[in-house]
């Protein structure tokens, strides 16, 4: 059975469901965000005239759409709210946290029975979607799986026999485009394994594009859109067929960024963890650990990482920088001094 292994990272956890050795999904969250499934508090800041709908703003600032509010509610009343969009940065906006409002008696009534987690996870276990939930022990590192949906994701690219899926993000849509040569049947059936692979492994969701190769005879159109279908019938979704110009649309649950997202609109962020995450899987005997990397990512180190991972490692901790690097390939050593 799969299951979800989390590791607890330097200012991220990461998520990864395994089946045996094979990576069918992954997930990202942040420490400190607003993510789907969160339970806030928050004070009514506007409600539109007539209807059921309104902005409220949490404790932390930021502002939720509400739909369903309660008829009787006033501007300035304190709610609860569950999430069920986080917040998403985008190219010149940001989307609004999605929320719901909760009747507060009930709220208040399962909260008195329920004791608190200590930790930030941020992976609600209804929200991976699967009972079976491990967690890593302190100090353990995911293996060169994680480096493998990190660097997909980071490309937006994922090869495939005789081509490759370009995927972007875009303010409408993401967007999937395939690359290579053949037929064009036959290119649109090899790509499809790798659409359903990025689709899981970014975690990517809400309106989703993809441009097959023109497919004139309709008889194939059906045999990809069949095939879609079997690589897709464990993903929730609804889809339109293929047009005559190879384009099918998907359109799934959005429950926050997408790795690629992320990538978008964070990538010195993305790095920045990235690295530290580099520097805490470093081997070798020394009491100095070097962490090198590229000088845009240095003030994106934050202190408290910093002193996270001197003492996940046990060694001083020294940032080097070289304009040389790639932000994508910090390098690590233990040094004698």
């Amino acid at each position: 059975m799969a299951e979800w292994l989390i590791e607890y990272g330097i200012g991220e956890h990461r998520a990864l469901l395994m089946d045996g050795a094979q990576v069918c999904a992954a997930k990202v969250y942040w420490p400190g965000e607003m993510n789907a499934g969160r339970l806030v508090t928050a004070k009514l800041a506007s409600k539109l005239a007539g209807k059921r709908r309104g902005i409220a703003v949490a404790e932390s600032g930021t502002e939720i759409l509400l739909d369903n509010l309660p008829p009787a509610i006033t501007e300035g009343a304190s709610l609860y709210v569950t999430i069920t969009r986080a917040p998403i940065t985008e190219r010149g906006r940001l989307k609004r946290a999605i929320g719901r409002a909760e009747d507060t008696r009930a709220v208040e009534e399962g909260l008195a029975r329920c004791v608190k987690p200590a930790k930030d996870v941020g992976f609600g276990y209804p929200m991976l979607g699967v009972a079976n939930v491990r967690q890593l022990p302190p100090g353990s590192l995911l293996d060169d799986r994680w480096d493998e949906v990190w660097h997909a994701a980071s490309a937006g690219e994922i090869d495939f026999a005789g081509g490759s899926i370009l995927v972007s993000v875009t303010p409408a849509m993401t967007v999937i485009d395939i690359d290579g040569t053949g037929r064009p049947r036959d290119l649109a059936l090899a790509a499809i394994p790798a659409i359903g692979q990025a689709l899981r492994w970014f975690d990517i969701g809400g309106n989703i594009g993809i441009d097959f190769p023109t497919i004139q005879d309709k008889a194939d159109r059906k045999a990809v859109d069949a095939a879609l279908d079997a690589e897709l019938a464990d993903w929730p979704h609804e889809r339109t067929a293929m047009n005559g110009f190879g384009f099918v649309q998907l359109v799934a649950r959005l429950e926050g960024p997408s790795l690629l997202h992320r990538f978008a609109t964070s990538r010195t962020g993305m790095c920045a963890r990235h690295a530290l995450r580099v520097a805490e899987a470093a081997q070798g005997h020394g009491p100095v650990l070097e962490l090198r990397v590229h000088p845009a990512l240095k003030p994106k180190l934050k202190p408290e990482w910093l002193a996270e991972l001197a003492r996940r490692t046990g060694r001083e901790v020294r940032i080097a920088t070289d304009p040389g690097l790639a932000l994508e390939a910090p390098s690590a050593q233990i040094v004698a001094a």
